[in-house]
């Protein structure tokens, strides 16, 4: 099957031309030597078929791009034009065939990433870092602050391609594979009661009023809850908050306290304090796809992202405690 590209006749002509991308590729070459036997050496091709393509050539354009003469080939006004503009597009095609080479092999192209709360933060920098080392290639598109129900419907509506979430996702079709495991902290103002205390334990929460999330699906607040519930108590949900940056900002105003994932130290924010608790439960952090997408440049993020994460010092204790 012949490669074919389009060139457009001028404009008495009023229609286009087809040729052969080895046509160009041949007329290239013999116009960058002005000569067959060297061009036919260099594309390892007979000469006879060499010239016999340059005359195929000419004929479909209906123009001669070379004088020949028994001692000098030469390029013609019509050769010079057409020279330039074959390089032209060759160079184009070479670049495209290379393009989608590196994008089948997972090396180039663009991953929609949406990233739950604190990881922002906390675990952006490692992802982003390890992509743009291992694979430079490779743009990440990032949406910040998104729950996990969020994301979820931004990967089934192919809005996004890569989700940092805390599971269970919400949903079918999405695959969730575990990253990390962080335990829960306790954020107050630097004014409260408990920010003088170093560890604190979920039964000094009972009377306290807590900021969480507004959304019931929120993952945090169902770990939240279940810690509360082992302590012997239900949270007293006073305020709640679309985001973790809002969240933070009415603990950081006294308006409540929060328990959220550890992670949180990678935010420092004045007037927040954060405090182990001794006895809180733990949390996931998952990286999500939707099940069926075998897109190649994703595979290999995530491949990028699982090892950095899994070399990084990031942990269930990340950073110090405030």
């Amino acid at each position: 099957m012949y490669e074919v590209v389009y060139l457009e006749r001028s404009s008495r002509w009023g229609e286009g031309v087809s040729v052969e991308l080895r046509h160009l590729r041949y007329f290239a070459a013999v116009a960058d030597t002005c000569h067959f036997g060297q061009a036919a050496a260099t594309l390892h091709v007979a000469q006879p078929a060499l010239s016999y393509a340059i005359r195929q050539l000419e004929s479909e354009l209906g123009v001669e791009l070379f004088t020949r003469t028994t001692r000098r080939v030469a390029l013609t006004v019509a050769g010079e034009y057409l020279q330039g503009e074959a390089r032209r597009i060759l160079d184009g095609v070479d670049d495209a065939m290379h393009g989608v080479r590196r994008i089948a092999e997972g090396r180039s192209g663009l991953v929609r990433v949406g990233l739950t709360g604190t990881a922002a933060f906390s675990h952006l920098p490692v992802m982003a870092r390890a992509v743009k080392r291992e694979l430079p290639d490779v743009a990440l598109q990032i949406e910040a602050d998104m729950l996990t129900p969020a994301q979820c419907d931004g990967l089934r509506a192919g809005t996004l391609d890569l989700g940092l979430l805390r599971p269970p996702a919400v949903g079918d079709d999405i695959e969730v594979r575990i990253v990390e495991q962080e335990r829960l902290a306790l954020v107050v103002s630097a004014d409260h009661r408990l920010a003088v205390e170093p560890v604190v334990s979920m039964a000094d929460l009972r009377s306290e009023p807590f900021v969480m999330y507004e959304n019931r699906e929120s993952a945090v607040n169902e770990a939240v809850i279940r810690s509360c519930r082992a302590a012997g108590f239900a949270p007293r949900r006073d305020h709640e908050a679309p985001g973790t940056a809002v969240l933070l900002a009415l603990v950081t105003a006294g308006l409540g306290i929060a328990v959220v994932p550890s992670s949180v130290r990678a935010l420092p924010l004045q007037g927040m304090v954060i405090r182990d608790l001794a006895d809180a439960g733990t949390i996931d952090l998952a990286l999500a796809r939707r099940a069926a997408d075998d897109n190649p440049v994703l595979a290999a993020v995530i491949g990028v992202v699982e090892a950095a994460f899994a070399a990084s010092v990031l942990g269930p204790d990340v950073g110090t405690a405030t």
